[in-house]
């Protein structure tokens, strides 16, 4: 077995990344073992972020035993980051989750089944519908997602659930389906290689995305490359340009560069005229975002203004628009999104090679949750409020129709609100640990403890929220089971079972069967008996839809061709080359999801940052990923030895070297870092790459969100992680 080298964590920063993924056994990343012959091998898809990265899983009597990139694959090309190599190892935790846990102690199936069902029928028998609800996660299959959206609402009659995704992408969801008429991330993973300006707004894919930073890596054209970020992030230190903006100053920035390329004359007249609405009214709003009003107001001076929007001129027809959670995560999230989009529209750059308004997705199978969780939209992408939507979903499922729910739910932020106030008794927590990840983590566990029934379904028993359960059903991880995700680029990819599940845990799907069958209301599901089985479903309700799949054959397609982009309806499909259609993007004919085809500027402006810096507290916390070798709440990463070399000892707080001189600290020093709300203890390591009046610390700690201000963005409801003020002292 190859070894790590000792490394410090400041090793690990920035570029190593492509290192990495070129040569990951330099890093002790995955073994291959020789003896094993070339034919002992099946494919699967990555169970860690929304890349999607296809891996080679190398068998031994039936079982794998190790893995390595998929060379063929279309999204990865034969290289893996580091929790990709280490997927398979964090399955063997001794943490794992192996029976279920009835108040902490083991009980049987039958016993822990029996008690799921009388207390959440004591619940909502005896205070209605709302009184409990789903919150579940981007981390399982999507044929999982569907089943427990529709078990949940269609079958245990609960109004409300939601899911993690609306930590991440929200924003992204919600500002689509207003300017496009429906949730389509429009782009390709090779438009990062065909771009001759790529614009990445609060996004650091060099961390975040290892995979599609090579992809950028792999740009022949010689791109620029802007950034724009608060902090100097691993992409920033490689980008040609970087915009240090004033932490959540970009709706500001980007009204401001839409100004200058109307005063420039550098828009798609032509694009505009025939392809969208409401341009007209779009730029007499910018004609007050100066150069020197946004200047004064992000920090960027006139002349770096300037030449933001030409490079964005000059680079037309091949300019593309790319964020993430530095967007997604803010108060304003919604409009910054579109004032993107709006870029993308302003310029032609969108539909062709190269281009688009790009969401980078968080999780695994966060697209996945957003067609087919059954939360906030109806399966396939359907509207619970429209009875043509719940008689075509109802026909599709063979559920009744009476039985689909006419109304949404509350969002996350919502259904915790109602539990604080007492109108949510239950909540069941499927793959998700938002005792250490929800915003003003406190807050979130106060509530938990007023509580009457709490439910975790997880592969750990070991998680912040597992630990504060009632019930603890465990589950099969990745690659204990099968079934699909859809990625970033809208590709949906099987990944099947390579491994058995240890002790007594279970897939998803089969807790969702039993749950059915111990409920009473598996006659409703009679159909949903394996993953594939859900999948036809799935594809009848997609039918006529955008994201319409009625022409993939099955898994056995997916399988075959290395996955499949939406849309792919029958018609496609009669013309479908898998061997010539790996990427596919939308809007190449100009026609859009809108009842006029046509998409829309949609703006507003920008609102006061909700927790400012003042005297007591004047510093501006940011958070966001900490390594490539860290995923989310470290849940499974934090199992992997070789992982954990790649990551600091201890919790670094970056600190400004001004502001530390001015409150007398140095590198290394033991600190407080005070909100009102929490406080705790890290180490400061000074840097440059935080802008004075600034500092950051990685997500992953469980103690982060203990800090961070709880403020939702009003038309997503999405969190802002990315502005809480705090103040730091020596320890």
């Amino acid at each position: 077995m190859i070894t790590a080298p000792a490394m410090t964590f400041r090793e690990w920063d920035g570029p190593l990344t492509s290192d990495l993924v070129r040569e990951p056994a330099k890093f002790g990343l995955g073994q291959v073992p020789s003896r094993l012959l070339p034919d002992a091998t099946t494919k699967a898809i990555c169970g860690f972020c929304s890349t999607g990265c296809g891996l080679k899983l190398h068998l031994k009597d039936g079982e794998a035993i190790n893995l390595t990139p998929d060379p063929d694959y279309p999204v990865n090309l034969g290289t893996a980051c580091p929790k990709g190599w280490e997927a398979l190892a964090v399955l063997d935790a001794p943490d794992r989750a192996t029976m279920p846990l009835l108040h902490g102690k083991p009980v049987e199936w039958d016993v822990a089944l029996k008690y799921f069902c009388e207390k959440m029928k004591g619940i909502l028998d005896t205070h209605g519908r709302e009184a409990a609800a789903f919150l579940s996660t981007g981390q399982i299959m999507f044929e999982e997602m569907a089943f427990l959206g529709s078990l949940a609402k269609f079958g245990m009659g609960m109004l409300h659930g939601d899911g993690n995704t609306r930590q991440c992408m929200a924003t992204a969801v919600t500002a689509y389906k207003e300017s496009f008429g429906f949730d389509a991330p429009p782009f390709t993973y090779a438009d990062f290689e065909e771009s001759d300006v790529l614009v990445f707004i609060g996004a650091n894919p060099c961390i975040a995305h290892p995979i599609m930073w090579q992809r950028v890596l792999s740009n022949e054209r010689n791109p620029e490359i802007i950034v724009v970020d608060p902090r100097k992030t691993e992409t920033a230190m490689a980008a040609t340009q970087h915009y240090a903006i004033k932490p959540k100053s970009d709706l500001t920035l980007l009204y401001g560069i839409a100004h200058l390329i109307i005063r420039e004359g550098g828009v798609n007249q032509n694009f505009i005229n025939e392809h969208t609405n409401n341009f007209e009214e779009f730029a007499k709003f910018v004609a007050d975002y100066t150069p020197d009003r946004v200047s004064a107001e992000t920090g960027i001076s006139v002349e770096q203004l300037n030449k933001f929007a030409q490079t964005i001129i000059k680079g037309t027809p091949r300019v593309s628009f790319w964020w993430t959670m530095g967007v997604n995560q803010g108060h304003q999230a919604t409009r910054t999104a579109q004032a993107i989009i709006n870029l993308a529209l302003m310029t032609g750059n969108i539909g062709k090679p190269g281009t688009g308004a790009n969401s980078i997705t968080g999780q695994c199978n966060a697209m996945g949750s957003r067609l087919f969780s059954n939360t906030t939209s109806l399966l396939g992408g359907h509207d619970f409020r429209n009875l043509a939507h719940r008689e075509k979903v109802a026909a599709a499922t063979g559920i009744p129709v009476h039985r689909i729910p006419d109304q949404p739910s509350l969002a996350y932020d919502q259904i915790l609100d109602a539990a604080d106030s007492g109108k949510v008794k239950a909540i069941w927590f499927v793959a998700t640990n938002p005792s250490h990840s929800w915003i003003d983590q406190s807050r979130f566990n106060r509530i938990l403890d007023k509580l009457d029934f709490i439910v975790v379904q997880d592969m750990y028993c070991s998680t912040e929220t597992a630990k504060r359960a009632h019930l603890v059903l465990p589950a099969a991880g990745w690659g204990e089971k099968e079934g699909c995700f859809i990625n970033s680029e809208r590709r949906i990819g099987y990944s099947p079972k390579v491994r058995r599940a240890p002790g007594q845990a279970l897939a998803d799907f089969h807790i969702f069967r039993l749950i059915a069958h111990y409920w009473g209301c598996d006659d409703l599901f009679r159909g949903w008996t394996s993953p594939e089985a859900v999948f036809r479903v799935l594809q009848r309700c997609t039918e006529n839809q955008p994201c319409d799949i009625t022409g993939i054959n099955g898994h056995e397609m997916l399988r075959k061709s290395g996955g499949v982009q939406w849309p792919l309806n029958r018609e496609q499909a009669a013309k479908f080359d898998v061997s010539t259609s790996k990427q596919r993007r939308l809007f190449a004919d100009g026609k859009f999801y809108t009842l006029d085809k046509k998409a829309k500027f949609i703006f507003d402006p920008p609102t006061e940052i909700p927790d400012q810096a003042r005297d007591e507290y004047p510093l501006v916390l940011i958070t966001g990923r900490g390594t490539s070798a860290q995923w989310h709440t470290e849940t499974r990463t934090g199992k992997s030895a070789v992982l954990a070399k790649m990551i600091p000892e201890e919790l670094m707080l970056d600190l400004n070297v001004n502001d530390a001189r001015h409150l007398k600290i140095s590198d290394g020093m033991s600190v407080r870092v005070i909100s009102p709300r929490a406080e705790l203890t890290a180490k400061a390591r000074l840097t440059t790459c935080v802008n004075p009046g600034e500092v950051f610390l990685p997500m992953h700690d469980n103690r982060v969100n203990q800090l961070t201000y709880a403020s939702f963005d009003p038309y997503s409801r999405q969190p802002s992680y990315k502005h809480s003020a705090v103040r730091v002292e020596k320890a």
